[in-house]
């Protein structure tokens, strides 16, 4: 296997219980099993609460699994402490939901674009200047840029400055939490554009969590639909709207609103609610809103299986 199909970060079997009250637990990630690859973007798509966040955080060594493994180049993160994780950290980097609230208003855009490089001794502080304004010229900002407050700029340039800042440190995955969420629709496509032009020129592996069923197709190479802290889907992006197979990523892709959708036809919702993480039922998460649940369904847990090549779906249908 090349350097190139080698995963650069593996997320194997992971599991994320919290304690509650009563002896209960909340399980927020259930056998989590998912890579990512240089060069290469992983949309992870899902509801709220699907356990989405809890993932990135384990991913960003914020958390640890439960149970399971994330490795980085084959070795586990979860093992890692001290300076030895310090240091781990410029390698796997986020660009957050709203940049407004990633930044300390107080701090100019230059020492925002600089802090990491100052912490890892990458750069003197009298290359700040300079420095700064390579970044925000790379992602398409004006370098005077650097001398001015976040609160001078508008929802877009700051999260260009999120992206100038997480890319500073030349890291081999970067994690996007709904970074386009908070733009206008304007927006987005030239963030969407910039950030598919960066990871081409320094071969970056991506995960980009989003809601926007949509949106993660069109920027994604490969789709992870969850639902309810299990993976149910995971399907190259070119094939997710004519060979989705599992019901939730089916009633996803009936909720998207296109400007050349079929009017005529009555959109379609999922009925009921999500059950609560801390009661989940036995047997498949999606039973209680599926129309083709069967005395199986509500019995075992369906596993990922491997449909064809690069396309696993859990659902007791395509056993």
């Amino acid at each position: 296997m090349s350097d190139m199909e080698k995963p650069v970060l593996e997320v194997k079997n992971v599991t994320r219980k919290f304690p509650a009250s009563e002896g209960r637990f909340l399980l927020a990630n259930n056998n989590i099993s998912l890579n990512f690859y240089r060069g290469k973007t992983l949309g992870i798509v899902g509801e709220s609460g699907c356990g989405k966040s809890t993932l990135l955080r384990m991913i960003l060594s914020l958390d640890k699994p439960t149970e399971g493994q994330i490795l980085f180049n084959g070795k586990d993160i979860g093992v890692l402490k001290g300076e030895e994780l310090r240091r781990h950290r410029r390698h796997v980097q986020m660009v957050f939901q709203d940049p407004s609230l990633a930044f300390n208003p107080k701090m100019k855009i230059k020492d925002i674009i600089c802090e990491p490089l100052l912490n890892f001794g990458l750069i003197k502080s009298s290359e700040k200047e300079e420095t700064a304004k390579k970044y925000l010229e790379m992602v398409e900002l004006p370098g005077e840029f650097a001398n001015r407050y976040p609160h001078n700029m508008s929802g877009g340039q700051r999260q260009r400055v999120g992206i100038a800042r997480a890319i500073a440190l030349k890291p081999e995955v970067i994690m996007c939490d709904e970074a386009t969420s908070a733009l206008d629709v304007s927006v987005q496509q030239t963030v969407v554009e910039l950030l598919v032009r960066l990871q081409k020129e320094n071969n970056i592996a991506f995960g980009f969590v989003c809601h926007d069923m949509a949106l993660v197709t069109q920027l994604s190479h490969r789709v992870a639909v969850m639902y309810l802290g299990n993976i149910v889907e995971v399907i190259p992006a070119e094939q997710v709207h004519t060979g989705a197979k599992h019901p939730y990523t089916r009633a996803l892709l009936g909720a998207i609103f296109d400007l050349n959708m079929d009017f005529s036809k009555k959109i379609e919702s999922i009925e009921s609610e999500a059950p609560s993480p801390l009661d989940v039922p036995v047997g498949c998460p999606f039973q209680n809103r599926c129309d083709h649940c069967t005395e199986k369904c509500m019995k075992e847990n369906p596993v990922l299986k491997e449909l064809e090549p690069g396309h696993f779906v859990a659902c007791h249908l395509y056993e």
